[in-house]
Order: structure tokens, then sequence, then C-alpha cells
């Protein structure tokens, strides 16, 4: 019986020695695995050159009517708002109707001033009669003279105020503000209807003052609808004015630009991105703005060598834009460099190029 036991737990002993065996040797076995796992990466790359790189500003902006193709129309007097007959939007002519006020105050001016002037005339003849005469003093042929003037001036305003007591379209154009409201009073100083040419447009962009510095007329400027640059392409056009002041509330300056030949027909309000040339260098090493990997304050970039491996490399950065980054300093042209993937790389990673 103690034999048959001893036997048993002999057995039991060399199986649980079989199973630690097992356990060992997988263990064993897991490096292997991994050493057997891929090394390299795969990525994107191209060989550096030097060509020339263009400097841009960006700045935003929107289409606006040129000087000297838009009017502001307000009321010649206070006056109650009788018809409105056009809406913002409208295309108008020279002389179309927009707003009439109430005429019976203008017309009861005109009548009083033409009053005033038939009396004045009268009082003039009669003293230039008695001043001729000898009979009244030069001192009262002067006054009279002075009353008939202003008679005569008061009329004019008043038939030129009956004439504006209907606003009409000086030019041809489009409505671009419509604030008139029917019924309502209208002061002089509150202006009531805008009226823009369509066809003499240009684009007002605004930025900085420090990068206003560096604007030139005369620059170019790539314009495109929206408010950045992956808008529609509109053309190109050219820098005509840079502000020479400071916008009080918004802290920038406005640049002028116009677009003889743009893609479509612009709007005016339209807003509008625009990338404006300030300097070109004719030799310069620029790489795609994907293969910039911040580095603390600075930038590196992967530089790949003959055996495929990538090799991290601080680069002084210039001037940049939304595509491509002007390198100063840190590699030269032939060189190639990672673009896609040079995120998931380390110093020293071996890395498979991806065909072009």
């Amino acid at each position: 019986m103690t034999t048959y036991v001893a036997r048993s737990a002999f057995s039991r002993l060399i199986a649980i020695s079989a199973a630690l065996s097992i356990v060992v040797s997988c263990k064993k076995a897991a490096p292997a695995e991994d050493a057997a796992a891929p090394s390299s990466v795969g990525v994107k790359s191209v060989v550096v050159t030097s060509e020339p790189f263009t400097e841009t500003v960006g700045a935003l902006g929107t289409v606006a009517a040129r000087a000297g193709h838009i009017a502001s129309l307000s009321a010649p007097a206070p006056a109650r708002i009788a018809r409105v007959l056009v809406s913002e939007g409208q295309r108008v002519s020279a002389g179309t109707q927009l707003v009439v006020f109430e005429q019976t105050p203008f017309i009861d001016a005109a009548h009083v001033a033409e009053a005033a002037l038939t009396a004045a005339q009268r009082s003039y003849d009669r003293a230039k009669t008695l001043s001729d005469a000898g009979i009244i003093p030069r001192k009262d042929l002067d006054q009279a003279t002075a009353d008939l003037a202003k008679a005569r001036n008061d009329v004019a305003i008043a038939r030129r105020a009956a004439q504006l007591s209907v606003l009409r379209s000086p030019i041809n154009g489009v409505v671009t503000q419509m604030s008139a409201v029917l019924g309502a009073s209208a002061d002089v100083s509150q202006p009531l209807v805008q009226i823009a040419d369509p066809s003499q447009l240009d684009i007002v962009l605004a930025t900085t003052p420090a990068l206003a510095g560096r604007v030139r007329p005369g620059n170019k400027v790539h314009l495109r609808a929206g408010q950045n640059p992956a808008g529609e392409s509109l053309g190109i056009g050219t820098v005509m004015d840079v502000g020479a002041r400071v916008d009080s509330t918004a802290r920038n300056v406005s640049i002028r630009a116009t677009l003889p030949a743009a893609a479509r027909p612009l709007r005016i309000g339209e807003t509008i991105y625009g990338d404006i040339e300030v300097a070109t260098r004719a030799n310069s090493i620029s790489i795609p703005i994907e293969a910039l990997i911040p580095d603390g304050d600075r930038f590196k970039v992967f530089v790949v060598d003959a055996k495929n491996v990538a090799h991290a490399r601080q680069v002084t950065v210039g001037a940049r834009d939304q595509k491509q980054a002007e390198i100063l300093k840190g590699i030269s042209s032939g060189e190639r460099i990672v673009t896609y993937g040079a995120y998931g790389l380390d110093d020293g990673s071996t890395v498979v190029l991806a065909k072009q």
C-alpha cells in the first residue's frame, strides 16, 4: 500500500515538472517572436532642392465699392417718409426714384421763399430809386441789396429741397443699404439709401500694423473666396494702397487691392482671403510644412541616409506659408527628408520609403 502511494506521488511530481518546463519554454520563446517583429517604418519623403521662395502675408477682408462709385443719400430737410420704392439688393438706373418724402412741407417752404423774394425785390427797387434821387442814405440801399441776395439764396435752397424731396439714384448701381421706413421721420444726418456700382469694386484687406509695414503698392495678392486659403480661387490682384492709419477699434491697417479679371462676379460685402507677396528669394531651401516636427522652442526634421536610416536634425525656420517652410540652416540641397510619417519616428529608425 505504501509503495503504491509513493509511486502515485512520484508520477504527479513528474507531470508538474513537465508542465513547468512547457511554461518556461513558452516564456523563452516570446522574445524570439518580438525579435521577429519588423523594425522598419513606412514613410513618404522628398529630396530637398534650392528654388525660388515667395514670402506672403495673409489677410482677411471684404469686397467694397470703389471710391467715387458709391452714393449715400439722406433727406434734404427733416421730413416724413411717404413712399419707399426700392429694396436692398435691387438694381437701379441713374434717375430711378428711391424714396419719396411728404411733399406739403417742401411745397409750402418754396412758396414762402418765393413770396419773400418778391417782397425783397420790391424793396430793393424802391430803395434804388430813392437812393438815386438822394432821398435815402446809401446804407439803406446796401441793406436792401443784401436782403434781396438772401431771398434769392433762400429760393434756390427751397427749390433744391423740393427736388430732393424725391430721392433719385445718381448712378447706375445696386442698392446696398436701405434704412428708410414708411411713415417714419427722417433727419438730414441720417443716411437712408446707399447705391454702389457693382462693376467698380475693390478688395479691402486688413492686417496688423507690423505686417502692413511690409506691404507695398504693386505687390501681387492671391485672392480666394471665404475666410481661409482653402477657398475658391478668384485670381491674382494688385495692391493699390496701404492705409496710413490704424483703425482705432479693430487695431488693424486697411490694404486696398484690385482684381480686374476675377474668376467670377464679386458681390459687395463678400468675405475674401488674400495672400500678399511681400518678398521673393531666388535660391532658397524650402520643405513641405508637414516635415517640420516641434522640438522644444525649435523644430527638427528627419534626414534619411543612404541606408534608409532616419536621423533627427534641428533646423532654423525662416518664412513659411500654408504649404512650405523656408529653412535657413540645418539641411542642404540634395538631402532626402521625411514628410508624411515623421511624427512616428525615433532618431535612428530604419524607414521604408513609399514610392512617389
